[in-house]
């Protein structure tokens, strides 16, 4: 069995929910200690143990209801006189169950000058940082030391590896207009926090009208679509435009914070 923290984070780097299970206290006959801890995972794997038998399979069922809502909970058990594998339990614990969400990630298309800047600030502000783009050139380790991951190859053949989920922020920065339509055609068929694409307002509108005219709804896109993209501070340099990108990122992060937690374990 690995650590448990360790476990911990790679579900949260994955873009994944789970539950994590802390026996708090305990009175009488238990198998395990105050402190102990199980993980509990949305496919229903688990990750250390509380004790095994009745308890933990009631643990696992609350865990499930915790993951679906985000909203942590005290569960206290009562085994006392129940029988369990020919033997009578005798112990009394409390379990506090909290939700496990995903690391809020920026999802870069587009590793030209805006988008260096981009994965810098996002990783300053704790974000993960996912890069793309088709240039292998621009998409590298050398060019985002910080990045999580980088992906260089053609956009239409990496969108089923991003992991994107209700707790990513997808920035559209790519080096033409063929290739942001080609992203932001993707990006509203996810279920991403945040989509956000650069250009010009006379681009913005023929990108649109492009993806309404393949049969998507307009309210949609202008609804989920921030664009022209960031925050309205005058910025005209890379370095300023990808402040104004995060500074909006982040502003809606912290603005839907509650609701966004029960949509991302609610999947």
């Amino acid at each position: 069995m690995g650590d448990i923290y360790e476990e911990i984070l790679k579900v949260k780097n994955k873009g994944e929910c789970a539950a994590l299970a802390t026996l708090i206290s305990t009175d009488g006959s238990t198998p395990r200690e105050q402190g102990a801890k199980m993980l509990i995972r949305r496919d229903g794997g688990i990750e250390g143990t509380i004790g095994g038998g009745l308890m933990e399979k009631m643990v696992r069922e609350e865990a499930e209801k915790v993951i679906e809502n985000g909203i942590p909970k005290m569960v206290h058990f009562d085994l006392t006189g129940k029988e369990e594998g020919g033997m009578v339990c005798g112990g009394v614990a409390t379990v506090y169950i909290e939700a496990i969400v995903p690391k809020s990630a920026v999802y870069i298309l587009g590793a030209g000058h805006i988008g260096f800047y981009v994965a810098r600030i996002a990783k300053m502000a704790d974000f993960r940082v996912v890069v793309c783009d088709n240039r292998p050139e621009y998409a590298n380790r050398e060019r985002f030391p910080e990045a999580d991951e980088i992906f260089a190859e053609e956009y239409d053949g990496l969108f089923k590896k991003l992991a994107v989920n209700p707790s990513s922020f997808i920035v559209i920065v790519t080096h033409g207009h063929t290739h942001d339509q080609m992203v932001l055609e993707w990006a509203v068929t996810t279920n991403a926090r945040y989509i956000g694409m650069i250009g010009s307002r006379k681009k913005i509108r023929q990108v649109f009208d492009n993806l309404v005219s393949k049969g998507f709804p307009r309210d949609d896109i202008e609804k989920r679509v921030h664009s022209p993209i960031g925050l309205d501070i005058k910025a005209e340099i890379p370095g300023e435009i990808a402040v104004s990108i995060m500074a909006e990122i982040i502003g809606v992060r912290h603005s839907e914070e509650p609701d966004a937690k029960r949509a991302c374990c609610s999947g």
